[in-house]
Parts: structure tokens; sequence; C-alpha cells
């Protein structure tokens, strides 16, 4: 057990009952204080609050009226349990008291959320079917602190860590009585956390190793064989060339990704005007759309200005139109819409729309394409150079701009990507709204 603080060495000591024969609740109860107390230490969320409101607790539980005769801890009613029940009421996390027997006495509202159908004065496995815990219950009631971890055995199911705890009653007339506390821990944030640190380790070494292991394997050959084959050293380079461009764009996405991420807390409050934004970045993804054969065709309103951050929206738009050229680029044709949208009440929105004509996306591949380093075809999107990071990095440039991010898609018949963001107030634009006939039609760019 975790080493108590000075606090709550005082509360023990106000506690330690006068006699056997007039001991009350009170004394049970001054143990589950401690072990609640123990509990939250071990949870860093012990100060001096937490322990002045035990300790009133225990006072107003000191005055109740308590049954002078002796009787079994499972015969109680739960209010005779004394200040036990008022500390397992309070606290926030799951907690049970059982018996030796492993009866329910009592839980508090977070164990019966966490357990709908736990009824006291029946058997905890009744609600609980996790035989590690039930079978702790013995170990605790022979006083060995015990902590167990059940659940997690597939995605869906929550893990919670448990601590089983003795609360021995103060009675030496009465053998064999006290209750048994259970402390419930979720771990399920932290498991699924970890999960996902352990993949993304993962997925960076992989992207990382293979131009690594390309890059060596070109060195070693032009240090040997083809130190004097100048043909065959320029074809080398050019490749070494391309793989070192990879790892690149991998870390520079990284590293994107990393700064969007450490600011989602601050919304933007700049007006930007994303129209501008869009014509720029089509003008900068020129030269690779006439490459694949894409041309851009782009409706937009004069102006449409938006709460962002400039250098964030020139990515957004620079990951989608790349999107759409690289995996959309066999329709021969991306469309870029902007569009002012009114709303009662506030200042409206800017939506904007890309969309390819391309092979589309299966339904079941929809709803992890923002996942870091998810591909529909790895080897395809290896060929087309992304790294499997863009449209995260959109996901998350969209969230701290407080928008929304919808993809639309069907095989064969390619995708639409709409991004829908908080108008800027009073900015360029609104609150007029314009018709998608009324939009200006800019000249392909090609």
């Amino acid at each position: 057990m975790a080493r108590l603080s000075p606090t709550m060495r005082w509360l023990a000591k106000a506690l330690r009952p006068g006699g056997a024969r007039n001991r009350s609740a009170t004394a049970g109860a001054g143990a589950a204080s401690l072990a609640i107390g123990a509990v939250l230490t071990w949870r860093g969320e012990l100060d001096v609050t937490v322990a002045i409101a035990a300790a009133l607790v225990v006072a107003l539980a000191a005055l109740r009226p308590r049954a002078t005769d002796p009787v079994s801890v499972s015969d109680r009613r739960p209010a005779e349990l004394g200040l036990a029940v008022d500390l397992v009421a309070a606290f926030p996390d799951p907690v049970i008291l059982v018996d030796r027997r492993g009866i329910v006495m009592q839980a508090n509202a977070a164990a019966r959320d966490m357990l709908p159908v736990i009824k006291d004065r029946q058997p905890l496995s009744f609600a609980l079917r996790a035989p590690e815990v039930l079978d702790a219950i013995g170990e605790a009631a022979s006083g060995a602190p015990t902590t167990v971890v059940y659940g997690g055995r597939f995605a869906t199911e929550p893990t919670y860590e448990v601590r089983l705890r003795l609360i021995p009653e103060a009675a030496p007339e009465e053998p064999g009585s006290g209750l048994v506390a259970l402390f419930f821990r979720d771990l399920t944030t932290e498991r699924r956390i970890e999960t996902m640190r352990v993949d993304f380790v993962a997925n960076v070494s992989h992207e990382l190793r293979t131009p690594l292991a390309s890059l060596l394997g070109f060195i070693e050959t032009l240090q040997g064989a083809a130190r004097a084959d100048a043909a065959a050293r320029e074809r080398f380079l050019e490749i070494m060339r391309v793989q070192a461009n990879r790892m690149k764009r991998l870390i520079d996405d990284l590293l994107q990704l990393s700064r969007v991420e450490m600011k989602a807390h601050v919304p933007p409050s700049s007006a930007i005007d994303l129209v501008a934004v869009v014509r720029h970045m089509t003008e900068v993804m020129a030269p690779l759309a006439r490459e694949r054969g894409v041309v851009f065709r782009v409706a937009t309103p004069e102006a449409a200005e938006v709460l962002g951050d400039r250098d964030e929206l020139l990515r957004l738009v620079e990951n989608l139109l790349e999107n759409g050229v690289r995996y959309g680029g066999s329709g021969g044709a991306v469309e870029v819409e902007v569009a002012r949208i009114e709303t009662e009440g506030g200042a409206g929105r800017v939506e904007l729309a890309v969309r390819d004509f391309g092979p589309g996306v299966a339904p079941e591949h929809i709803p992890r394409l923002t996942e870091r380093f998810y591909r529909v075809d790895v080897a395809e999107s290896r060929t087309q150079g992304g790294t499997g990071l863009g449209l995260a990095i959109v996901k998350h440039i969209v969230g701290r701009h407080r928008g929304r991010l919808t993809i639309d898609s069907e095989l064969g018949a390619g995708a639409t990507f709409r991004v829908a963001l908080p108008a800027a107030p009073g900015g360029a634009g609104h609150p007029t709204v314009v018709p998608a006939n009324d939009l200006e039609r800019a000249p392909p760019v090609t």
C-alpha cells in the first residue's frame, strides 16, 4: 500500500476507537478512509481538501445511531455499514464493497454505471464475469493487498485495473468480519494510446527503413562494381535522390502533424480569404497536374473569408489537391469549388469541395482514410510518392479550425472531399448566399 500523508495519519489517529464494547461503524469506516486515501495517493489525486472532506464525513457518520446488537456483516443493512458507505458513494471511480463470500454490500454510482445489473445482497459474480477478480477477493480477504487487470480481450472491450483491499471490522468478538473494497481504474484509454504509440513507431520505422536500405545498397554499389560506370552512377544517383526526397516528405509531414496537434486546443481567429488560398495552390500544383495529365476546374465566388491559420489552410488545400491528382488523376480532371453558406443566427460557413474522377474508394475504407499511414493500396500509394499522412493532416487541421470533413465516394465514380469551416464574422461574402450557378467559373489550370 502506498505511504500515507501526514494528514491521513492524523485522520487515522482521530478515528481510533475508544473500546471494543462501544465501538461503532466509524472505526471500520476509518479503515476504509485509509484504504481510499492510499488509492488516492497512488493516483496522485490526494490533497488537503480531500482529507478534510473525509474527516467531516467521519464526524457526521459518528453522530448517527448505530445498532448495538452483534450481527454479521452480511446481515447488516447498507445504512449500517457506517462511513464506508459514504466514502464509497463519494469516490469518483467505480468502488464496490463485498464481504468475504463475494456478496455485494455497497456499490457507488460509477460502479453501477459500469455494471448495470449489479444488486446489493447478491453475489458479485452475477454482474461481473471476471474470474481473476472474483478469485482475488478471497486472497484480499486474508489481508494481502491484491491487484489484478482484466478485460481488453478484444478491441471494444474496456480494460480495468482492480485493487482489492481488506477493510477489517473493529470488533474482535466477530471473527471473520470485514469487507473487501474493490477499486476499479479504467485503463482503456491508456492501453489504446499505448497501442497507437507502438503502431505509430512501427509504421514510421518501416517507412524510413525502406528508403534507407535502398540508399545504403546503392552507396555500396557505387563504392564497388559501379565505381567507374558513369551511366550506372547517374541512374543510381537519381534513384537515391528520389528515396531521399521520400524520407524528407515523411519527416516534413510528421513535423506538420505535430505542430497542428500542439495547437489543437487554440482555434485560429484571423480572417483568411479561402478563395485566394485555393487559387494560389492551384497555381502551385499546376506543374504536377500537367505531369499527370490532369486539369483543375475551379469554381469560386470573388471572396470567402474564414477564421483560420493561413499556413495550415495552404497545407490543407495542397493535400486535398495532391490527393486528387495522384489518386484520382486517371479521370483527367479535379474539380475545386468554394461556396458561402448562410446559417440562422450565426456567421455562416464556407465549404470547400475537391472532387476527382478516379477509381473511387470502397465503402469499408472510407472511415479509415484519415488514419495515420492508412492506405487503401500500399503499393500504389508508394508508387505515387504518398506518405500515408496527407489526409491525417487534413483531419487535424479541420479539427483545429472547428470545422467538419466529409468524404463521399463510390467505386468507379471518383471521390469528393468536403471541408466546412466557420465563416469570419462580417467578412467578405457574408451573409449573402451565392448559388452554384452564380459562382465565378475560372478557366481550367493546365
